[in-house]
């Protein structure tokens, strides 16, 4: 698309959904789509290609619902523009700017039914099987609408790129977790892809890093929800946290230099690295609570000391591996409505806190 000219700012379209030339005129295909005319709630990617999507949803005065950049701060914005908004002002609200100055987050408990979904692709085929640009956002965005209970597989899914992103696919690319369309929309034409290929049925865990969880409070709240519903929640990286941790304490020479979030601090000279602090607990939490949550996540400690005050706890391992493994198990664990921190202790030197006797752990102030 660069070296042909076809593509539009922002430029250059590596590593992004590309916006191109004419994707105003591919948009316009939108608003005449019968799955178009039915909805009432419409979720739009915020890329620069699907701007005019955006505007056509205004327009006809339906629900546009807007992923919120990399899933960072939640899934859905709604944008609400100002009362009595022109075509102009609807415009503005249908760019990045305006999606960032007329949105109000969608909560989890909102019960929203999405009719219509607009995805980005950086290559689609005829059959509907889609490429994006290799993050795996909008087919985990569509994973949590299903979670969300917000689409079902019979929701249609709609992509606007330039003819030339309509290519084949080898079938072999895809996997379960990824995302089909049902139209794509071209400044030449509309594919009615008739694709029969399952659609994702939900957030599939063993494809979730830790550092994806960490990223995504949205996700965290999610796998929470899934596992007090009985769900396998286990994550991608759960079952290398032993050999991780062993490779991690291979090229550590002192407890100082071993890595940690910095939620706890163990006070004394002589630091135990096998102790693991979480924090945010409930206020109302008891210990006995907290045993038997660890333990169903199979990383109950040989000692707690409990921090009830500070609303966290020190978890003692055996040593460093097991507290690494408890670490990797323990992430998106959730006590109550609370999704705990997690993170080894801290080190800090005796006279690091005042108050306290040498070898008593204390949470972070």
């Amino acid at each position: 698309m660069e070296a042909r000219n076809l593509a539009d700012f922002p430029r250059p379209v590596h590593h992004r959904i590309p916006n191109f030339k004419g994707a105003s005129r591919a948009a316009e295909h939108f608003p005449r789509l019968q799955a178009f005319k039915m909805a009432r709630t419409i979720k739009v990617n915020p890329d620069a290609p699907q701007k005019n999507a955006r505007f056509f949803v205004l327009n006809s005065k339906k629900t546009l619902l807007v992923p919120t950049p990399r899933l960072r701060t939640g899934l859905f914005n709604k944008i609400t523009p100002p009362p009595g908004a022109t075509k102009d002002i609807l415009r503005k609200c249908a760019t990045s700017q305006g999606v960032r100055n007329y949105s109000t987050p969608v909560g989890l408990d909102s019960r929203v039914l999405v009719d219509l979904v607009v995805v980005g692709s950086v290559a689609v085929s005829e059959k509907g099987w889609r490429i994006g640009k290799g993050e795996g956002y909008a087919d985990l965005e569509y994973a949590m609408m299903v979670s969300m209970g917000a689409v079902s597989q019979g929701t249609p899914v709609v992509t606007i790129v330039h003819d030339c992103q309509v290519v084949d696919i080898p079938e072999t690319l895809l996997e379960d977790h990824d995302l089909t369309v049902d139209y794509i929309l071209t400044p030449t034409r509309v594919i009615t892809t008739g694709c029969e290929r399952p659609k994702p049925t939900g957030i599939v865990w063993s494809k979730i890093s830790c550092e994806m969880m960490g990223k995504m409070p949205v996700l965290r709240s999610l796998r929470c929800r899934e596992e007090q519903a009985g769900k396998d929640v286990t994550l991608r990286d759960t079952h290398q946290g032993l050999p991780r941790a062993r490779a991690a304490l291979s090229t550590v020479r002192s407890p100082r230099e071993l890595p940690s979030l910095e939620s706890g601090s163990w006070q004394g000279d002589d630091v135990p690295s096998s102790t693991v602090y979480i924090g945010n607990l409930p206020r109302d939490a008891r210990v006995s609570e907290l045993k038997r949550a660890l333990s169903a996540r199979g990383a109950a400690p040989s000692r707690l000391t409990w921090q009830g005050p500070q609303r966290g706890a020190f978890l003692h391992y055996r040593d460093p591996a097991e507290a690494w493994q408890a670490i990797s198990r323990l992430q998106g664990f959730c006590l109550g409505a609370n999704t705990v921190r997690v993170a080894l202790a801290r080190h800090q030197g005796a006279s690091g806190l005042a108050g306290g006797r040498t070898g008593e752990p204390h949470p972070d102030p």
